[in-house]
């Protein structure tokens, strides 16, 4: 095997697992601030970017178990952060959409961690911020 030119870099990984950690943690505590979960989080950002989801669509939307999002759903609804009706056409299924109230506490979660983000991203130029935006929205998933 020929050697490749250039310094090693470390693993993707490597490299981006302390950041996580880091980001996890300061969204962590804005969430606990405003009483909602990482799941309840996730299931309210996916809401507020699409119609009437089922329950098992969502799931699979937010990558989680259909039957460990319900008690996040049922908090979110105790909450009046989210609807459940039945589906019109299938009585068995749930149909979901977020409420004023939900997307009022998501955008306000949102906007709080992302100026949060400022720590990282005021790290770099405004190019190497539009660079960096640009190549994770290409290479994350979905």
């Amino acid at each position: 095997m020929g050697k490749r030119a250039g310094a090693p870099r470390q693993d993707l990984a490597a490299m981006l697992a302390p950041l996580m950690r880091e980001l996890l943690a300061a969204e962590q505590s804005v969430l606990a601030k405003h009483g909602l979960t990482m799941w309840g989080y996730a299931v309210l950002s996916t809401l507020d970017r699409s119609a009437f989801r089922t329950q098992a669509a969502l799931a699979e939307a937010i990558n989680a178990d259909k039957t460990r999002i319900i008690r996040t759903l049922d908090d979110l609804q105790d909450d009046g952060y989210i609807e459940r009706h039945p589906d019109p056409d299938d009585r068995r299924v749930r149909l979901l959409a977020i409420t004023d109230k939900g997307r009022d506490v998501k955008d306000a979660v949102q906007d709080e961690i992302q100026r949060g983000e400022e720590r990282w991203l005021g790290e770099l130029t405004q190019e190497e911020r539009r660079v960096f935006l640009r190549a994770l929205a290409r290479m994350a998933p979905g």
